[in-house]
């Protein structure tokens, strides 16, 4: 992946420090955040924003391998 400079509203710049600082993330990873939810938004209009929220977070934690595999219970007889 190759780095790009850009320039941004220098009000945006600002608030994307104070949710950076919020969520613990560098001001980029904040803007990547946000770039990301916008894209998953865009390709998916009907989805609100807590279900793409939570999409993100679920693939991060299978990506992570923080997850067990689902065994589903066995009636008894």
């Amino acid at each position: 992946m190759m780095a790009k400079s850009i320039r941004l509203d220098d009000k945006f710049v600002h608030d994307s420090q104070i949710y950076a600082k919020a969520n613990h993330r560098t001001v980029p990873k904040q803007i990547e955040h946000w770039a990301q939810i916008g894209r998953v938004a865009e390709d998916n209009p009907e989805l609100p924003y807590s279900f793409i929220r939570d999409a993100l977070i679920a693939t991060a934690e299978i990506n992570a391998g923080a997850t067990e595999k689902y065994e589903r219970r066995k009636q008894p007889d």
